[in-house]
């Protein structure tokens, strides 16, 4: 056990730059040395969420990279965690969950006037955990350095400097580029922002580390900043990924298939794709290639055929329809071959959709795969569930939906009946539906389910491993990113930074910005920090 008090700001050059998962892995190190620790982002920016049951007794969200975090700190999610998370719903507005929920839609005219009241309830947050916790670590929102940005920032340098918080810069190098960014990111903040930035991590190196180490050593000479190490890129970093999966990508590394065939798998990936890491479970099954995927040909040529959750269900089923995916999807169907949709995928699968809500474009058409009915309520569904499948096989879930089936004739057998007997989704032949996200974590359930695609598909040589425990693979991905920072980040250094705060006598690196002005304080400083995280943003609000 090692005693420590403070805060640590995990900042990132560009979006998707490993700011999640160095925070997750600074956490996992932390509490390996016995400190009570808590991840933090003020304000994250996805469609990846997780459900997290609030002091009240109700579900909220909070962005699903804090909810992997506290698993790396040991703790349960709490909604203080990420207490501002932006959904986007299309390329200039994003739903605004704030401590869980859904208050507001932002757009580039409104955020401003927002901004106040969700930059007191990040900082209040922030207190809290900070009075709760030895350390929290916080992850910053896309870049520190968005200068047209940074007099409404809360997020990132604005919350650094509320709470005092040391500062590291994390770039991916697999990106190019990377000394250029880490320069510039320090050279255009000011000089009250620039005192917080202690130093510099690289990320997802590949090479010989003696090629790099000039650059390194001319970095700090620039800026006056040491690098605390260079990341190895790994292949096993993968699972609870935010908006990082790309077309075309086979998730993991799939082990070999138990039986003598392979099963394949095509998530479609739609625009507004939410929650996409509900197959990721799917794809630590050996045999099973998952695929997230745009491309006609490999839709066809699935086993599988996934529609996933969206934040925009009408929009995107516009657009499957619009690029020729739809009559892919009806061709797999109409060959007798499995479908599945979840949450908003599965909505697509009715017969009409009746949505004044999200969209308020009223009634559409559905694909008409299933005769159902989806109506959207104003009322939003987040709660965690848990029933049977296939009988009697333990599954647990968790919900967040506005659209629920108000018709159905004749009804579908239920894919899921829930704990209190309500049947939910649905099981028509090569069918499959339910507005339940995460049930795949569930071992048994996913072995049962995989088994039955496999049969309808005619893989008959295809088998499920008895021994995968999707829990098992999650923690083995916590242990990696800690030992990880052990091994390769100067935790001695860290752990200065985090008891003594920002080194003093940090140079000032120009041109530099015009000062910007001081955040209001909302309450004493407290380590803590922020993020926003996205696909997407209405202009004038922080991307990820």
């Amino acid at each position: 056990m090692r005693a420590a008090r403070g805060g640590l700001l995990v900042a990132g050059t560009t979006s998707d730059a490993g700011k999640s998962v160095l925070t997750a892995g600074i956490c996992r190190w932390l509490h390996r040395q016995g400190v009570r620790v808590a991840p933090f982002k003020a304000q994250n920016m996805s469609n990846n969420s997780a459900v997290v049951i609030g002091p009240d007794g109700r579900g909220g969200e909070i962005g699903r990279a804090q909810a992997m975090q506290a698993a790396a700190c040991g703790v349960s999610p709490d909604l203080r965690f990420n207490p501002v998370l932006l959904k986007p719903g299309s390329d200039r507005s994003s739903q605004v969950v704030l401590l869980g929920r859904a208050v507001d839609t932002v757009t580039a005219g409104n955020f401003r006037a927002l901004r106040p009241r969700l930059a007191t309830a990040a900082f209040e947050a922030l207190a809290e955990l900070r009075a709760e916790y030895d350390v929290v670590v916080c992850e910053g929102a896309g870049s520190p350095t968005e200068i047209n940005l940074r007099d409404t920032d809360y997020a990132n340098m604005g919350l650094a400097r509320h709470a005092r918080l040391p500062t590291i810069v994390v770039g991916d190098i697999d990106r190019g580029g990377v000394f250029a960014s880490m320069f510039g990111t320090v050279a255009l903040l000011d000089a009250a922002d620039q005192e917080l930035v202690a130093g510099f991590v690289v990320n997802k190196f590949r090479g010989d580390l003696d090629l790099l180490r000039p650059g390194l050593d001319m970095l700090n000479r620039l800026t006056g900043r040491p690098t605390y190490g260079v990341l190895p890129w790994h292949v096993d970093l993968w699972l609870d990924a935010e908006d990082s999966l790309a077309y075309g990508r086979v998730l993991g590394r799939p082990a070999p298939p138990k039986g003598g065939e392979w099963l394949d798998v095509a998530v479609v990936r739609l625009p507004r794709v939410s929650n996409a890491t509900d197959v990721e479970a799917l794809a630590t099954e050996p045999g099973v290639r998952v695929r997230l995927t745009v491309e006609p040909a490999e839709v066809a040529a699935a086993d599988l055929v996934v529609l996933p959750g969206t934040k925009s269900t009408v929009a995107d089923l516009e657009w499957l329809r619009r690029t020729g995916l739809a009559d892919v999807v009806h061709a797999h169907v109409a060959a007798g071959r499995p479908l599945l949709g979840i949450c908003g995928g599965f909505q697509m699968l009715a017969r009409s959709i009746d949505d004044e809500v999200e969209s308020g474009r009223g009634r559409v058409a559905g694909l008409g795969l299933l005769p159902i009915e989806i109506t959207f309520g104003a009322a939003k569904t987040v709660t965690r569930s848990a029933g049977t499948a296939f009988g009697s096989v333990p599954v647990q879930g968790y919900e967040i939906h506005h659209g629920y089936v108000s018709n159905a004739d004749p009804a579908p057998s239920p894919l899921i009946r829930s704990s209190d007997g309500r049947p939910e989704g649905a099981a028509l032949g090569h069918l499959f539906g339910t507005h339940w996200h995460g049930a795949f974590t569930s071992d048994g359930f996913r072995r049962r389910f995989l088994t039955e695609v496999a049969r309808l598909a005619g893989r008959h040589g295809f088998q499920v491993a008895p021994d995968t425990s999707f829990a098992a693979a999650r923690e083995r991905t916590l242990d990696l990113l800690g030992d990880l920072v052990e091994e390769h980040l100067d935790t001695a250094a860290l752990w200065r930074l985090v008891e003594q705060g920002p080194p003093a006598g940090l140079p000032f690196v120009p041109p530099g910005a015009p000062p910007a002005p001081a955040p209001a304080s909302a309450s004493a400083p407290a380590p803590a920090s922020a993020s926003a995280s996205a696909s997407a943003s209405a202009p004038g609000v922080p991307t990820r």
